[in-house]
C-alpha cells in the first residue's frame, strides 16, 4: 500500500484501462463520464482489503457494498474479471514489494471481498427490488440553490430514520448520489431529499434546476447507521450543516413518532443565515415539542455564543457526555465536530455518522 498510494491515480487508470480492454462489455455498467466514478470502485477494493484481517468490519462494510451494486447491474460473473484487472494493476506497479506470496495474499483477499458481497446481493434480491422507480410529486426551491424534492416510489420502500439512499436521474444514466431521507416514514409512502446545487454536481444541478412534478428519478436500497436506539432513555445530541439538517429532521420526528419525550438538542449551522433555510421548520417543531431544543449557528455571524461555527457552539453548552450524537454536513464540519465531541468525553461509540464513510470510498 505504500508503493501504491503516491502513484494512486496511475493505478486507477491502469485498473480501468485492463478491465474496459479485456471485458469491453463491462464499460456499459459505468457512466459514459467516469471522473466521478473512477476512484470510488479502486478505493473501495482497496480499503476493503485494509480490513481483511477484521471480519466483522469486513462483512459489514462489503454487504452494503454488494446489495448497493445490484443497482448498476452487477453479475457474480464480473468479479472475477474486476479481480484480475486489480492483480494486473498492482502488480504493474508495485514492483518493490509485488512477488508470490503478496500475489497470494491479495488474490485470498479479493476471493473473499467477491465471495461476500455476491452472497449480500443474492440475500437481497429475494426480498426488494435492485432500484426503486420514483415520481416527482413536489418541488420547492428553498433557496436558489436548494430544493426541497418529494418523491412517490412505485412500490413499499423500507427505511429507518436517520438513514440515505442513492439517486440516479434520467438526464445522467448510472451517476448515482447520495441523499439523506428528510423525514421519518409516512403513512403516504413519500419520499422527501434536500438538494443543493453544488459547481459541477451533475446529479445535485440537474434535481434543483431541472426536474420538475412527473420525471421520474430512480432510487437505490437504503442504507446507514445513523440511525435512533429506541431502547435507551438517553438524550440526542444533533448535529446538522448546510442540508444535513435533512437527517436530523428525521431523526427528530422518529423520536416524535415514539413518543419517548427523550431530550434532543439540535445545533442547526451555516456559513450565513441565509444559509438556515430551513430553520422556520425546526423552530416550529421546536414548539409542538418541549422535549426538543434548536440553536441556529452560523460561522460568519455576529461574535456571540453561537457564532464560529457549530464545534464552537457546542463547547458552550451541555455537558453532552451522557448523550448519544448525530452529526451530518459538510465532511469538514463533521470531522471538526467529531474531534469536538470526543474532546468534551462523549465515547465514540455514542457517535454516529455517514459521510466520513463515503470520503474513503465506502459506498461506492
Amino acid at each position: 500500500m505504500a508503493e501504491i498510494e503516491p502513484i494512486a491515480d496511475r493505478v486507477t487508470s491502469y485498473f480501468y484501462a485492463l478491465l474496459f480492454l479485456r471485458h469491453p462489455a463491462l464499460r456499459d455498467l459505468f457512466p459514459a463520464a467516469m471522473d466521478a466514478q473512477r476512484d470510488r470502485l479502486f478505493k473501495a477494493l482497496l480499503t476493503a482489503a485494509t480490513h481483511a484481517d477484521d471480519p466483522v468490519t469486513l462483512t459489514t462494510y462489503l454487504t452494503h457494498l454488494g446489495r448497493g451494486h445490484r443497482k448498476y447491474g452487477t453479475l457474480p460473473e464480473h468479479y472475477p474479471a474486476v479481480g484480475e484487472a486489480l492483480i494486473g494493476a498492482l502488480s504493474r506497479h508495485a514492483p518493490e514489494t509485488w512477488g508470490p506470496r503478496t500475489e497470494a495474499a491479495w488474490v485470498g483477499a479479493y476471493t473473499t471481498i467477491s465471495q461476500i458481497m455476491i452472497d449480500a446481493a443474492t440475500e437481497d434480491e429475494l426480498r426488494a427490488p435492485a432500484w426503486w422507480q420514483a415520481e416527482v410529486v413536489a418541488h420547492v426551491m428553498r433557496t436558489k440553490d436548494v430544493a426541497i424534492v418529494t418523491v412517490r416510489p412505485d412500490g413499499p420502500y423500507p427505511f429507518l430514520a436517520g438513514q440515505y439512499t442513492t439517486l440516479e436521474t434520467p438526464w445522467w444514466p448510472r451517476v448515482w448520489r447520495h441523499y439523506s431521507f428528510a423525514s421519518a416514514p409516512r403513512s403516504d409512502g413519500l419520499l422527501s431529499f434536500h438538494v443543493k446545487a453544488v459547481p459541477a454536481g451533475w446529479v445535485s444541478n440537474a434535481l434543483v434546476h431541472r426536474a420538475r412534478t412527473g420525471d421520474v428519478i430512480r432510487l437505490g436500497p437504503p442504507a446507514g447507521s445513523m440511525t435512533v436506539d429506541h431502547t435507551s432513555d438517553s438524550g440526542l445530541l444533533c448535529l446538522g450543516g448546510g442540508t444535513g439538517i435533512a437527517p436530523i429532521k428525521a431523526l427528530v420526528e422518529d423520536v416524535a413518532q415514539h413518543g419517548r419525550r427523550r431530550s434532543v438538542d439540535v445545533f442547526y449551522g451555516a456559513r450565513r443565515n441565509n444559509g438556515l433555510y430551513d430553520i422556520d421548520t425546526m423552530l416550529r417543531l421546536q414548539q409542538s415539542h418541549p422535549w426538543l431544543s434548536v440553536r441556529p449557528v452560523v460561522d460568519d455571524g455576529p461574535v456571540g455564543p453561537l457564532s464560529g461555527g457549530i464545534p464552537q457552539a457546542v463547547r458552550e453548552f451541555g455537558p453532552w457526555h451522557t448523550h448519544d450524537a448525530y452529526l451530518s454536513g459538510p465532511p469538514g464540519m463533521v470531522r471538526s465536530s467529531l474531534d469536538t465531541l470526543v474532546g468534551i468525553g462523549i465515547p465514540t461509540h455514542r457517535i454516529r455518522h455517514d459521510s466520513i464513510e463515503e470520503l474513503v470510498g465506502a459506498t461506492t
